[in-house]
């Protein structure tokens, strides 16, 4: 299992502006050029936190790109769940009555349990410099 590439460079993208000053705004070109995500990847990825309201676009000669919350209340989840959608483990966690094995099967709490856990770590992960330290970010 694994992010995809797509919610990477999200990542990748909110970090960079989480290191930005307050009401700064940073061009697109300087994000994908220091983040190394190719520039019409980054337009669709910057669409779509735009429309999960985590980033602010604006154009023209003052234009760029800034955070639409405080870091604080950003979390890893927020920006992968905006790219790739709710974050699920097994069809059983999904849509539990879509399982004819319900009933009996002995790994379906096994999957809610790591589903919750991982939804937990992610939420609870956010972009203040409290919770991702520049370090420890590749």
């Amino acid at each position: 299992m694994q992010i995809t590439r797509q919610a990477d460079y999200a990542l990748r993208a909110i970090i960079f502006l989480s290191r930005l000053e307050e009401n700064e705004k940073a061009a697109t070109s300087l994000i994908a050029e220091d983040q190394k995500i190719p520039p019409s990847f980054l337009a669709k990825i910057i669409s779509q936190l735009s429309l999960a309201g985590l980033i602010h676009t604006s154009r023209g000669a003052r234009g760029g790109v800034s955070l639409a919350k405080p870091t604080n209340e950003i979390s890893v989840l927020d920006v992968v769940e905006a790219i790739d959608g709710p974050i699920f483990l097994n069809e059983c966690t999904k849509i539990s009555s879509s399982c004819p094995f319900l009933d009996s099967c002995p790994l379906l709490e096994v999957w809610r349990e790591a589903r919750t856990d991982l939804v937990d770590k992610l939420s609870s992960t956010t972009f203040s410099h409290h919770n991702i330290m520049p370090a420890q970010i590749k």
